[in-house]
């Protein structure tokens, strides 16, 4: 995605991964959608599915039974369908402050390669591929998911009315820790609600990193975050969010009766955590962005001790 001189091509966005296949193949006339969509920066798909995951394989390591893989799939496309039409009705309701934003004034609404009226139809597009996946679910599982488009509605607007609108955020994004157990079970109980719990931290842990990257702009244009809120303790701002993480999926491991597997996942998991917030420097923001897409990884190591622990569970029942 560069010009022949070698300088970026101007719709490609400075958070976008650059290689994706998505941006390279589809022809021009798609990309500001697959933007939108945001298809080119695939770690908020993975973040909004994780919990999902984590959810789903708590639920398996409960019941002593294997994974649910035909969830585990359907969640995925979920994730991608939904992060995609929350993401456009986000750039609806920013497209002015991002167009005062020197990160986000390229995106397809402010820059004017999106029409509003497009990215409305757009947006209901997705919503109805996740709306395929929610009714695929059993009838509480359904209930449950159409709660949180309440959340999804609000998230907006908290930077403006708050400086914990990565609390707001937390809620929506982690909402997967509720569905992958609810999926399974039919009902909520007390170890999906501290997964949910542990991910809603998880959440405001890694996008205040990510809020990292706009402080200065967000400070001019008054615009709020847990990241200028903490200033010169945004370590320790972290640093309690994600200890908060933890001791929330430790009592859900604990109540599951988790075996050494699930364990070592979670210590993993803290470890991966301990080091994002060794490595955090305020002022850069190309480490901020390389610690937020860490988190993909850090997600990943949790669910692979949670789905190894079910599988082994599997074995012995």
């Amino acid at each position: 995605m560069t010009s022949p001189s070698g300088a970026q091509a101007p719709d490609l966005l400075p958070d976008s991964v650059q290689t994706h296949f998505a941006l390279r193949l589809a022809p021009p006339s798609w990309r500001p959608f697959l933007q939108l969509a945001r298809i080119d920066r695939p770690i908020g798909w993975w973040l909004l599915l994780l919990p999902c995951w984590w959810s789903s394989a708590l639920a398996s390591v409960a019941r002593h039974e294997s994974l649910y893989l035909s969830h585990l799939a359907l969640f995925l496309i979920g994730a991608i369908a939904m992060r995609g039409a929350g993401s456009t009705y986000n750039d609806l309701v920013d497209r002015e402050i991002d167009a005062k934003v020197e990160r986000t004034r390229g995106r397809p609404l402010p820059s004017g390669r999106v029409s509003v009226r497009a990215a409305k139809i757009f947006m209901l597009a997705q919503c109805g591929v996740g709306a395929l996946v929610l009714f695929s679910l059993n009838r509480v599982a359904v209930l449950t998911g159409l709660a949180s488009l309440l959340i999804v509605a609000a998230y907006p607007f908290m930077k403006r009315i708050t400086s914990w609108p990565q609390a707001v955020l937390g809620l929506a994004f982690a909402y997967g820790g509720l569905m992958g157990w609810v999926a399974i079970e039919g009902s909520l109980a007390a170890p999906a609600f501290l997964i949910y719990l542990a991910a809603i931290f998880w959440t405001m842990g890694y996008d205040t990193i990510y809020a990292l990257q706009d402080a200065r702009d967000d400070a001019l244009i008054g615009v709020r975050s847990t990241a200028r809120l903490f200033g010169d303790h945004v370590k320790v701002g972290i640093g309690a969010l994600y200890a908060a993480a933890l001791a929330a999926a430790a009592a859900a491991l604990w109540l599951v009766g988790a075996g050494v597997a699930g364990w070592a996942g979670l210590a993993a998991f803290a470890a991966h955590l301990a080091w994002q917030i060794g490595c955090i420097e305020p002022s850069d923001t190309a480490r901020s962005l390389m610690l937020f897409r860490a988190n993909r990884n850090a997600g990943l190591i949790l669910f692979a001790g949670l789905a190894l622990n079910a599988l082994l569970n599997f074995g012995q029942s």
